[in-house]
């Protein structure tokens, strides 16, 4: 007997150790950890079965509740984006054109998000990989994974890219205009080195915990160049160029789409927020969104605005470019977006190489090693090629669109007709239709705004 129930506590001791790393992931963007119920629940059956025990079911009482989730959703959702909004505005036909688009696409960005909160939880998924390997299968997993590490990688050369026009606006404005004869200041040389001694070191860690602060910095920052927006509008010390009152073609108001998703593509990021949630449920998830992408619009909405009024057509694609760097408010405000930068640059290409990672882990080191190597000096090399951060979020906007739309769409319809396959039932027919509508429009963006996006890049 003693060797029988030695047996059973070493056995039981082991379906803890093999399985408990597997059951709670930390994800590396959002600094959260997110609880695999599936696998929680396949280890407790595994141990109820070899020690004949049962535990009583009880309510977690660990999750994130729903006003935090709140901070972590708009965490995810602000971020470089803004700094094109104004420029963005004036190019789809003024304030008002813009803002009723913006209105439009976030309708369809908070059914986005309900949606892959109701298909997550048909497999009490906990992350946006998971959800479309669960409902659509292993191909189409390989292909949201492929997309997201192009994504990851076109948001890291938007980065870089920022950084440059960081420094050009600090050494215009205590160098003046002469600053780019000398080769030390010149735009291509402080991006490689400064990119080469802060941001490459970072890029190789196997964890990034160091890194957890970071995002809160970030939205700090987000929010400073939001105040220093409004208060150089107030300040009056800029004549405005034109101001647009409506667009000249009626496809110029498609020009602000990609700004739109690339600004609001939290998606990604909120299946682990729902997962981690302490009332699981579709109806707190909408509550956390409601307010999030609330909060998102103001301060979109509000840095474009004014950002636009006050420059108008002069503005850049870079708002912070257009700023002399010599008042300190200013100053202030660029070197806390380059510090964003700097630290959130390593945090998408651990995302980025999490995707392309999915195979044995023999030679994870070299793997690893290369991997970030190659990341690095090609998106340095074509950060460095690329005049301006426009032409970028206009591809990673499209991009956006799938996430946004395509894939939550496709799940939505895979899993309705899983369920009801001959679709007896009225309120399923309507559900698939809502989702083919949603994949469509979401095709649609894609296809129109990426083909926008290449007329421009080779005529402009």
């Amino acid at each position: 007997m003693p060797h029988k129930e030695s047996r059973k506590i070493n056995l039981k001791n082991y379906l803890n150790t093999s399985y408990e790393y597997h059951g709670n992931e930390t994800d590396p963007l959002l600094g959260i950890t997110v609880q695999n119920e599936q696998t929680s629940d396949h280890n407790e059956n595994r141990q109820n079965r070899v020690t004949g025990v049962k535990k009583k079911d009880k309510k977690d009482v660990s999750g994130t509740s729903w006003y935090v989730a709140t901070f972590v959703v708009v965490n995810a959702a602000l971020g470089a984006g803004l700094l094109n909004f104004p420029q963005a505005y004036h190019q789809a036909g003024g304030v008002l054109v813009a803002m009723c688009v913006q209105l439009v696409l976030i309708i369809f960005i908070i059914a986005a998000l309900l949606i892959l909160a109701h298909c997550s939880d048909a497999n009490t998924s906990s992350t946006y990989q998971e959800v479309v390997l669960q409902i659509c299968g292993e191909k189409a997993r390989r292909v949201c994974a492929a997309l997201i590490a192009l994504y990851c990688y076109g948001t890291c050369i938007t980065f870089v890219i920022i950084i440059g026009d960081q420094f050009d606006t600090v050494f215009q404005s205590l160098y003046g205009a002469d600053y780019c004869h000398y080769w030390y200041m010149k735009r291509e040389f402080a991006m490689i080195v400064s990119c080469c001694v802060i941001i490459l070191p970072m890029c190789f860690p196997r964890r990034i915990d160091f890194l957890k602060y970071a995002s809160t910095f970030g939205v700090v920052a987000v929010l400073y160049v939001v105040f220093l927006i409004i208060y150089k509008y107030f300040e009056g010390k800029f004549e405005p160029g034109s101001i647009r009152r409506k667009p000249d073609i009626w496809t110029d108001v498609f020009v602000v789409v990609p700004t739109i998703c690339f600004g609001y593509q939290c998606h990604v990021s909120c299946v682990p927020v729902y997962s981690c949630l302490a009332d699981r449920r579709v109806t707190t998830f909408l509550k956390t969104v409601l307010v999030a992408i609330g909060l998102c619009l103001f301060t979109y909405s509000v840095a474009a605005s004014f950002g636009y009024l006050t420059f108008g057509s002069n503005v850049a694609s870079d708002i912070l470019v257009s700023y002399n760097a010599k008042d300190p408010v200013v100053l202030i405000g660029v070197v806390a977006f380059a510090v964003k930068t700097y630290t959130t640059y390593p945090i998408l290409l651990f995302c980025g190489r999490g995707s392309s990672e999915e195979q044995a882990q023999r030679n994870e080191r070299h793997r690893r090693i290369t991997i970030a190597l190659f990341w690095f000096a090609s998106s340095l090399l074509l950060a460095v090629l690329i005049p301006n951060i426009g032409v970028v979020i206009r591809v990673l906007g499209s991009l956006a669109a799938v996430f946004i739309f395509v894939f939550p769409g496709t799940c939505l319809l895979n899993l309705t007709l899983t369920k009801d396959p001959e679709l007896i039932m009225l309120k399923n027919k309507l559900v698939v239709i809502w989702a083919i509508f949603f994949i469509a429009v979401g095709a649609c963006i894609f296809g129109l705004v990426l083909t926008q996006s290449l007329i421009r890049g080779i005529f402009q």
